[in-house]
């Protein structure tokens, strides 16, 4: 290797080096953990993951919606198509679920420990209930969805 002495430690630091591969940039092809297409096998963990993540169950690159709750036909990475996803009402289900089972845990301790007035739990409480639903429930319908994607349900089956 030869050094340049006219060349600072942050130049050199920042410069490549001549046999580095190239940076991936915008146009390169997204790096894929678990290709269906590939390998067959479609792995749930990972398509979960990605749901909590609200990305694309097969590359997780891509948003899996557009908006707050509507799923994109595609990925506008990997081109998957999405449109035939059923959650229907599962994530609602989750949501209320999972919010219950933290927040009367919450109110309980809150109550025992500082014992508030009673209008501080009608301000508090819907507050952080509807704080955690609008929060987890988008979270958990790309979940639903990374789910039938990895299993293979409805639309998602495998194309021959």
């Amino acid at each position: 290797m030869h050094i340049d002495p006219n060349i600072t430690a942050r130049e050199a630091d920042a410069a490549p080096a001549p046999d580095a591969a190239p940076a991936a940039g915008a146009d390169s092809a997204p790096i894929i953990e678990n290709d269906a297409e590939t390998n067959g096998e479609r792995s749930i963990g990972i398509a979960l993951r990605r749901g909590w993540r609200r990305a694309c169950p097969r590359c997780g690159g891509g948003p899996v919606f557009d908006g707050y709750l509507t799923v994109r036909d595609q990925c506008m990475v990997c081109g998957e198509e999405l449109h035939h996803h059923r959650a229907d009402d599962m994530p609602a289900w989750i949501t209320i679920l999972v919010v219950g089972h933290l927040v009367v845990p919450m109110l309980l301790t809150v109550n025992d420990f500082w014992a508030p007035e009673m209008w501080v739990h009608m301000v508090m409480w819907p507050v952080v209930v509807l704080a955690l639903s609008l929060l987890l429930l988008p979270r958990f319908k790309a979940m639903v969805v990374g789910l039938q994607w990895a299993t293979r349900m409805g639309g998602f089956e495998k194309k021959s």
